[in-house]
């Protein structure tokens, strides 16, 4: 006999609809899995045959065979066991089959049958909600929460294959979501406020304007300068995300498998700090069935690189196409997978491996070479893709003892949105580190002593042409922050002081 129902693969953050057909036939007892399949599906014989058994059913004493269709697109996962299951158990009359037309099933068994929870549910439940005859979704319980931010799609919960079944079995027995759950954040969400700085006021000044942008940000100081202390004030003062772009940032978390039951959306901007021991995959994803990594998981918010210097180079370059296209191509034999990477680089570094080169009062232990080498880690192509560059001063004892006289996080973002609704008006819903082309060149055309300007520092910081627009970008933001329509000679002579001062 043969069963067939519809359960879902991954492909990037977007879902395909795969297709599962369960053959019971009379031969030698045996569990035959086809469709490309990887070693977590495949191991799904074994969960599904025991679940079956210790949830109650017969598991059919004749051959078996299983197939994923299409079966040119690899399978990986565990969230094939409930369909593999349920198809098992109508191939062999123990459910009815036309009970499964009008499902779209997912979720992991345990050996005892409870189903456990499965990544990957978002996207799943928009696929499903685009469909032209949308499916009932039939998932873990503990997946209702992530699969109801859809909105509009109809759930069948369930917390065993036993209750999967009585559900089935009952097509009333559904949980209906007529609307969007209410993703807003908690009222008592707090963030690190930008007034615990004390002193680093030009660091200060380049966290708003890298804010503004969108800017990437490198910041090169003593231990204990403040830029661990700065980063982590960075979305503190960037706009709350829209509703659209958290779906996304959901989606991501729910593709890694970061999400929980009790916080089933992603409401605020992500914050990623990963070791400097990570690998290349675990940076901007990969493996042999595709993961986002950890560029993606920033996707909207900030990646914090701190110990820059300390990742290792072949490490480091791979963030170059992430940082010009704002996504992650990861090819393989069998496919070509695209993670979003729309991400803020904030990174940190010392002048030298001791940490004191230059500073006041204590001395740098360092050989020239060692210097040299030190900084060499970080190539030339990865430093002109960043904006913004400065040097942090030690802060002296008495600004730490002192009263704060720094503004509050709430101020600064008040200024940061002004200067990003001036810029998505005026770029057709692009921000300045996005400008390129027509709209960069113009910038300059009503300022002739900006553009005279310009000229003398291309050729004297013999600044490359990506390096040159950067600059531009980055008075355009200084300009909106100032609330100037132009962009003046002061707007660029404080570009270039950014560009020049964390370069050398």
């Amino acid at each position: 006999m043969l069963a067939r129902l519809r359960t879902a693969v991954l492909r990037g953050i977007d879902a395909a609809e795969v297709t599962v057909e369960v053959d019971v036939s009379f031969g030698m007892p045996t569990f035959a899995l086809v469709g490309l399949p990887d070693a977590s599906v495949r191991e799904s014989r074994d969960r599904v045959r025991t679940a079956i058994r210790n949830s109650g059913f017969r598991f059919p004493g004749h051959r078996v065979t299983v197939n994923l269709s299409p079966a040119d697109v690899r399978k990986a996962g565990a969230a094939f066991d409930l369909p593999i299951a349920l198809g098992v158990l109508a191939a062999s009359g123990q459910l009815p089959s036309g009970a499964l037309s009008t499902l779209l099933v997912l979720g992991e068994l345990s050996l005892d049958g409870r189903l456990l929870p499965t990544r990957g549910v978002l996207p799943v439940a928009i696929m499903a909600r685009r469909a032209s005859a949308p499916p009932r979704l039939l998932l873990p319980s503990d997946n209702v929460p992530e699969a109801a931010i859809v909105g509009g799609v109809r759930l069948v919960s369930a917390t065993s294959l036993h209750q999967a079944v009585e559900r089935i079995e009952a097509p009333g027995e559904f949980h209906r979501v007529d609307g969007v759950l209410d993703a807003s954040p908690p009222a008592d969400a707090v963030l690190p406020d930008l007034a615990d700085v004390r002193g680093q006021q030009l660091a200060r000044r380049a966290l708003e304007i890298a804010a503004a942008g969108s800017h990437h940000l490198l910041m090169s100081g003593p231990p204990g300068a403040g830029k661990t202390m700065l980063a982590r004030r960075l979305p503190g003062i960037l706009p709350p995300l829209g509703f659209d772009e958290a779906l996304e940032v959901t989606a991501v978390h729910s593709v890694a498998g970061l999400l929980r039951p009790e916080v089933p959306f992603v409401w605020t901007r992500p914050f990623r700090a990963p070791h400097h021991t990570a690998s290349e995959a675990a940076l901007v994803g990969g493996g042999s069935s595709p993961r986002p990594g950890e560029v993606s998981l920033a996707h909207h918010g900030v990646l914090f690189l701190d110990e820059l210097a300390e990742f290792p180079r072949r490490v480091l370059e791979v963030l170059r196409q992430p940082l010009e296209s704002g996504e992650v191509v990861v090819a393989r034999v069998a496919a070509v997978v695209r993670f979003p990477a729309r991400f803020q680089l904030v990174a940190a570094l010392n002048p030298c491996p001791c940490g004191y080169r230059g500073h006041p009062t204590r001395p740098c232990r360092c050989t020239p070479q060692q210097v040299e080498r030190y900084q060499g880690r970080v190539s030339g192509p990865l430093r002109d893709r960043i904006d913004l560059a400065l040097e942090l001063p030690p802060v002296p004892s008495g600004a730490l003892l002192g009263e704060t006289s720094g503004e509050t996080s709430a101020l600064v973002r008040e200024r940061v949105l002004a200067a990003r609704a001036h810029q998505l008006a005026r770029n057709k819903g692009r921000l300045n580190a996005q400008l390129e082309g027509t709209a960069l060149r113009t910038m300059l055309a009503s300022a002739p002593a900006a553009r005279r300007l310009l000229d003398r520092a291309t050729a004297r910081l013999s600044l490359s042409v990506r390096a040159h627009d950067r600059v531009l970008k980055l008075a355009r933001t200084i300009a909106d922050l100032g609330g100037s329509d132009a962009v003046e000679e002061a707007h660029l002579a404080e570009a270039l002081q950014f560009r020049e001062s964390g370069m050398r």
